[in-house]
């Protein structure tokens, strides 16, 4: 997963930070050094200072290469360094002023319940060895370091509990994006299995459901009308050609064979009528308005599963033997309308008790809702009892 850029800037500010303090350590350990030989070089105590001086530039030179955690070999090492710096600063007091980059160290490495008490005793030891080198109760000495450690400390720890409050922000965000992506993946995976149900129940199921109609009346006619049984077992041959073709381009790219072989939508409607008309049911196609440009390809597809699912509905619910195909452009949108002079229904009658409404039978009619319900369109249906059915469905388009 990407690292958050707030992350990568907390990093880029405490590497800097870390990078100041430690060259400020070693200028602060140099200037006292100098200040020290170029006023005690023939001390008794000097071959000490440079010994103890070279000692704890050693073992701050280590730091690094022990990490940050606390663990035991580096609250060892922070041991050690104090150690040093404490019998430095006893002999040499000019050293005092090193504990400041020390304060970091010891704040970073311990918990600040224990770095805290660290801190109070390195600047209490500070104090008290400038003092005796001033030889007098000096207020400046008295309270400068003091006042410098306790503004340290307080900028180091509200710091540290920003950052702490910071990073426990990112996990949240972090753990909230890694849901939504799943969410997303999910509500995908969702949508994708309803787009196929559609697209399986619009190709596949109807053409089946097509096949079984035809070769049951082929069977009841077989003995008394041969002729008509194998031409209703033509029929259903062409049905299942024109279904596997459906279904090698589904697996292809999911695009309806009609719209792929080219020559736009109303060909394909057009097509579509001519598979489904049959001697008992006449399917016609009409067009109203123009449109100077093709149609966006998921319009021309759904309108295509549109005509394909109400026209189902029309060959095995309603008895009819006309049925019209109306593709109507207009500026702002398209409309689908088809008709039928079937035995039609009353949406408003309740469905007897365990049936199903009429207009939820199969996927039919709810898969053209979903597929409208996709594009931002409309569906209204008018039937009557006696009266057929009209079916409309209304995409939006851009406005020429």
């Amino acid at each position: 997963m990407e690292v958050p850029a707030v992350v990568l800037s907390e990093r880029d500010d405490t590497r800097a930070l870390t990078v100041v303090m430690h060259t400020a350590f070693f200028v602060l350990l140099s200037a006292s050094a100098a200040r020290y030989l170029a006023r005690h070089a023939g001390g008794s105590h000097t071959p000490w200072v440079i010994a103890l001086s070279v000692l704890l530039a050693a073992l701050y030179v280590l730091g690094p290469a022990l990490g940050t955690r606390p663990g035991p070999r580096r609250l060892t090492w922070l041991g050690l360094v104090v150690a040093a710096w404490a019998l430095l600063v006893v002999l040499a007091p000019s050293f005092a002023w090193c504990a400041v980059p020390l304060f970091y160290t010891g704040l970073r490495t311990l918990p600040p319940r224990t770095a805290v008490p660290l801190v109070a005793l390195l600047t209490a030891l500070a104090v008290a060895t400038q003092l005796r080198l001033a030889g007098w109760p000096d207020p400046n000495v008295l309270l400068a370091p003091p006042a410098v450690a306790a503004v340290a400390t307080t900028v180091f720890v509200v710091m540290q509990r920003q950052a702490a409050r910071q990073d426990a922000l990112i996990d949240d965000l972090v753990r909230t994006r890694r849901d939504l992506a799943a969410t997303e993946r999910r509500e995908g995976t969702l949508a994708e299995r309803e787009r196929l149900a559609r697209e399986i129940h619009d190709t596949l199921a109807q053409g089946m459901s097509s096949q079984r109609m035809l070769l049951q009346a082929a069977d009841r006619l077989w003995d008394t009308a041969p002729g008509t049984a194998r031409d209703h077992v033509r029929t259903a041959a062409a049905i299942a050609e024109r279904s596997l073709a459906e279904a090698r381009r589904f697996v292809h790219d999911l695009t309806p064979a009609d719209l792929a072989e080219g020559g736009g939508l109303l060909q394909a409607l057009r097509a579509v009528a001519e598979r489904e008309t049959t001697a008992t049911l006449t399917v016609r196609v009409h067009a109203e308005g123009s449109r100077p440009v093709p149609l966006p390809a998921p319009v021309e597809s759904a309108l295509l599963r549109i005509a394909q699912g109400a026209l189902a509905n029309v060959r095995e619910h309603a008895a009819a033997t006309t049925a019209t195909l109306t593709l109507t452009c207009l500026d702002d949108q398209i409309v689908l309308d088809v008709t039928d002079d079937g035995r039609g229904y009353d949406p408003r009658t309740p469905p007897a008790p365990g049936a199903a409404p009429a207009d939820a039978r199969g996927h039919g009619l709810p898969a053209i809702r979903a597929r409208l319900r996709q594009l931002g369109g409309t569906l209204t249906i008018e039937s009557a009892p006696g009266e057929g059915t009209a079916l409309s469905a209304a995409i939006p388009l851009e406005p020429r």
